[in-house]
Order: C-alpha cells, then sequence, then structure tokens
C-alpha cells in the first residue's frame, strides 16, 4: 500500500514538473491575452513592507520584503536586508498581508446552485478560483472529465485564465447516484474505468458514498498501478476500512464518516448517521484509532466546512458578495433557499456543525494533516473561491490560529498532491504563487480583501477577475 501510494505521488510531482513553465515557441501567455487581468507583470518585482505568513506553520513576521524573479521566489527578509535588483519594479504594500497561494482541495469545476440547476463552469470558476487566491485546485470529482482535462489544457497553453488544475475522473458510486456518475456493478467495471482514464490523464479519482468495499480497493489497486491517486466522499465504506484499502485521501471531514454509527452494516450508508454526530466523543479510543489509522498511513483529510456551514441553522445572513457574483436567477432561489435554511427549515443541527469542527481540530491534534476544500455544491451559496475564503474563517472558529489555517489551506494541499516541493509556501526557490491581501488577516479574521494573486510569477488583479464574472457564476 506504501508503494503504490508512494508512486503515485513520484507520477503527480513528475506531471507537475512537466508543465510549461515558459511560453512554448509561438504560444501567447494568458498574461499578454487578457492584459486588462493583471496588476503586475515584470521581469524582476519587489514587494516591500508587507506582512508575511509564509505557510510553514512559522509566526507572522512584519516588514518583510519578496522578491519575484520570472516565474520564482528569489529572495524573502526585512525590509532592508534584502537585496533588490537594479530596475525591480518596487511595490510599496505596507498595511497589506502576503500568504502563499491557496491549494484548493475539493473545487469542483461545475457548480450546483438553487433548485437544481448544474452548470460547467470552466470560464467563470476558473476566474473566481484564482481572483479569489487560489492558484492550484483539485477538482475531486468531474460531471465531465473530459471538459476538465480540455480546461487544464486550455490553461497551460495561455488561452484561458486560472489556477493549475489537478483532475479527477468521473465520480465512482455503487447502486445510487446521479447521471453523471458511474454506478457501479463490481469490481471489474471499477477496475475498467481507472484504467482507461487513468491513460487519458486524469490525476485523481473520486470514490462516492455507495461504492462497496470490493469495488473501492479495486478502483484503488488500479489508480495506483497508473500512478494515481484516489480519494472519497464515503458512507457505505467506513474510514477506517477505506485506509485498509489503500486510500489516499477522505474528504468533508466528520461528515462523510458514517462508521461511528450504532448497527452500521457493511457495504450500507446508513440513514440519519449524522444525527449521532452529537454523542460523539472525538477523545474515545473509536474515534483516535480512525486517526491513528489514517496517520499512520499518510492519509489527510479535507476539510469542506463551507459547504455544510452554509445550511446550519441560526447562523449570520450569507455574505452578499455572494448573491452579486450569481446568475440573477440562480441569486434570487439560493438567497431563498439560504433564508429557510438559516430559519432551521431544512437545516443541519448547530451541534452537528459543533461537533464536526471538533472533529477536524482533534485530527489535527492527533498529528494529522489536514487540508481545504469548498465544494461548490449543495444549494449553491459556497460558490468557487468565495467558499473558500469563508472556509479561512470557519477553520479559524474551529480553534485554528491564523498561521495554522494558512498552512492548512496552502502547504498542507500541496504536500497531499506530491508537490511541496514547489508550491505551498513562500520561501527561496519555489514558484511565485503568493496573494496580496489588504489589510492584517491575524486582526481582521478574513482573506475576503484579495487584491493581487500572483500565479507563476504574473500579479493578476483580484478585484477584476470578480469582475469579469459577475452575473455570470451558475451559467457559465
Amino acid at each position: 500500500m506504501t508503494t503504490a501510494r508512494s508512486l503515485g505521488s513520484l507520477g503527480l510531482l513528475a506531471a507537475f514538473l512537466a508543465l510549461p513553465t515558459q511560453p512554448l515557441h509561438g504560444q501567447e501567455r494568458a498574461a499578454d491575452r487578457f492584459p486588462d487581468l493583471v496588476a503586475v507583470d515584470a521581469p524582476v518585482v519587489a514587494l516591500t513592507g508587507v506582512k508575511l505568513i509564509d505557510g510553514t506553520g512559522g509566526a507572522a513576521r512584519t516588514g518583510q520584503t519578496i522578491v519575484i524573479e520570472g516565474e520564482r521566489i528569489a529572495a524573502v527578509g526585512a525590509d532592508g536586508s534584502v537585496s533588490i535588483p537594479s530596475g525591480a519594479e518596487v511595490h510599496d504594500l505596507a498595511g497589506h498581508t502576503v500568504i502563499p497561494g491557496l491549494v484548493g482541495m475539493h473545487n469542483h469545476s461545475y457548480y450546483t446552485g438553487g433548485n437544481g440547476r448544474a452548470a460547467q463552469l470552466s470560464f467563470s470558476g476558473s476566474r473566481m478560483y484564482l481572483g479569489s487566491g487560489l492558484t492550484t485546485i483539485r477538482t475531486t470529482g468531474a460531471r465531465y472529465p473530459y471538459e476538465e482535462l480540455n480546461l487544464r489544457r486550455e490553461i497551460e497553453a495561455g488561452r484561458m485564465v486560472g489556477p493549475r488544475m489537478f483532475t479527477t475522473g468521473p465520480y465512482l458510486t455503487g447502486e445510487q447516484g446521479s447521471r453523471t456518475m458511474t454506478l457501479l456493478e463490481g469490481p471489474d467495471q471499477a477496475r475498467r474505468v481507472v484504467r482507461y482514464w487513468s491513460e487519458e490523464g486524469v490525476d485523481w479519482f473520486k470514490a462516492y458514498t455507495w461504492i462497496s468495499r470490493a469495488e473501492l480497493g479495486a478502483a484503488i489497486e488500479e489508480a495506483h498501478e497508473h500512478g494515481v491517486k484516489v480519494t472519497a466522499h464515503l458512507c457505505s465504506v467506513g474510514y477506517r476500512e477505506a485506509v485498509a484499502l489503500g486510500i489516499d485521501n477522505l474528504e468533508h471531514g466528520l461528515f462523510a464518516n458514517s462508521e461511528y454509527t450504532p448497527g452500521k452494516q457493511p457495504d450500507e450508508c446508513p440513514s440519519g448517521f449524522r444525527n449521532h454526530f452529537p454523542n460523539i466523543d472525538v477523545n474515545s479510543p473509536e474515534v483516535q484509532a480512525t486517526f491513528r489509522d489514517m496517520i499512520d498511513n499518510g492519509v489527510g483529510m479535507t476539510s469542506t466546512l463551507v459547504v455544510y456551514e452554509i445550511s446550519v441553522a441560526g447562523r449570520d445572513p450569507i455574505e452578499e458578495r455572494v448573491y452579486e457574483v450569481l446568475a440573477p436567477e440562480i441569486a434570487a432561489e439560493v438567497r431563498a433557499i439560504a433564508e429557510d435554511r438559516r430559519a432551521g427549515r431544512g437545516a443541519i443541527a448547530p451541534e452537528v456543525y459543533a461537533k464536526a469542527l471538533e472533529y477536524e481540530r482533534a485530527f489535527v491534534d492527533a498529528g494529522g494533516l489536514l487540508a481545504a476544500g469548498v465544494d461548490p455544491t449543495g444549494y449553491g451559496a459556497a460558490p468557487p473561491g468565495f467558499g473558500d475564503q469563508k472556509n479561512y474563517e470557519l477553520l479559524l472558529e474551529a480553534g485554528f490560529s491564523p498561521v495554522e489555517v494558512v498552512q492548512i489551506m496552502s502547504a498542507n494541499g500541496a504536500t497531499i498532491l506530491g508537490i511541496a516541493d514547489e508550491v505551498g509556501t513562500v520561501e527561496v526557490g519555489k514558484v511565485a504563487d503568493l496573494v496580496v491581501i489588504e489589510g492584517d488577516i491575524e486582526s481582521s479574521g478574513h482573506i475576503r480583501d484579495t487584491r493581487i494573486v500572483f500565479h507563476n510569477g504574473v500579479g493578476w488583479d483580484s478585484p477584476a477577475l470578480i469582475e469579469s464574472v459577475k452575473g455570470l457564476v451558475g451559467v457559465r
């Protein structure tokens, strides 16, 4: 199991390093094609006077200078101690915080919102992610795998604006699921589907709620043979069972783990299993055994708090900016549902949500690797990018410090993807993926005031990116 997982990591890292970092002969850069969306584009750039949270877990540092040469970080240090090259374009960013480019680990290229609406968001979703500070995403389940593979190629070729993408094959589920999923009828089919899409170039697969242990095990084994990884939104299979089968990652924290349900039957997704959450003791031997299995086998957990928080009763209203980017007809539907959920109609109980926060904190306290992503599904009040930014606030609520949250949302995701040597932290020699945020995010408690997002050394204008898709999210 360890060997297969290691081979998968090496395969993904090799794929990352093989991506073109300079435009090929005759190939236009996205920055040249879309100059109205670019804030900074120079051979050498110096950002001075910033507060830096570098993603390593170290304390924030004030009065810092960051030098970018080409696509790489050339220097980082206190103002005055760093030599700024002659001719560098210097930006005095006093009063701003810089963090690593965020690594979204549950960031679909599609969106579902309102009363059953679903749309592929190759255009608006990509811009929303990048404009919100996401420089790398893993899609974590594809409705249209070829759409994702082609979108990734378009971004790499400079014909589209968007983050670095790790793409996913079709969902792998069992007897229940949507018509866009693979409704598996046994392990042989699981192997066949995984083999085909691995050869087509996907990076990951996502197993879904009704997959059986035999099907999941076959999918994982086949994926690892092709250097590809598997994550899962589970229910029929428990977390410890999935780890024993060789899973690489697990999605949604406590919300997708049914293994603590009294009377749980093998390969069955128990109805109403979340009703038992308030009774779970995160320090119990049972829960700690789950954590230990995951940690010992290098299995990270993805937090997607925002997609659940939007349905918790009694919480604050959804931010108005969410409705501003949605297509008007979808915005009206989303607002109506949000108001119903906050009023307690069809809502998640606050005590269930509170236990999910406690579970993620306990996982990290036990030594677990927690990453984060938005999952822009459900009824649609957590759209691409904006939902990721909201996760920063929700992880603070779970008891993590700002420094810990930045690490969760950047370096930890890069570690799970196998690219931590290249991205995820602000360190000399790494790819210049940086987010410039107005204000002090330690005191403000949010990262909504994103101003510039550096991706491969180009500083994209965050407000311009968001403005370019207003009224389109949900339909384009």
